[in-house]
């Protein structure tokens, strides 16, 4: 009975905690890879603005729906 009501909870958790794997930010060397750019050229981008980013323990992380949207607008 008890082992039943453990496996019920632990049924519970999973449906309620389940993880999205959805990506929501990438680093500089995904964007680099995605543009097919330099390094150096992906960080100058970064810098300049264009999309959203923060630096995370001396790393960027740039927001995947910013620079989505921002390299949408510039393929047009």
């Amino acid at each position: 009975m008890f082992e039943d009501k453990i496996a019920e909870m632990n049924a519970d958790t999973q449906a309620v905690y389940t993880p999205s794997c959805e990506k929501r930010v990438y680093t500089v060397e995904e964007i680099q890879d995605i543009l097919g750019i330099s390094k150096t050229s992906a960080y100058n981008l970064v810098k300049s603005n264009a999309f959203h980013c923060i630096k995370v323990g001396g790393h960027y992380r740039i927001s995947k729906k910013s620079f989505d949207a921002w390299l949408d607008n510039s393929l047009k």
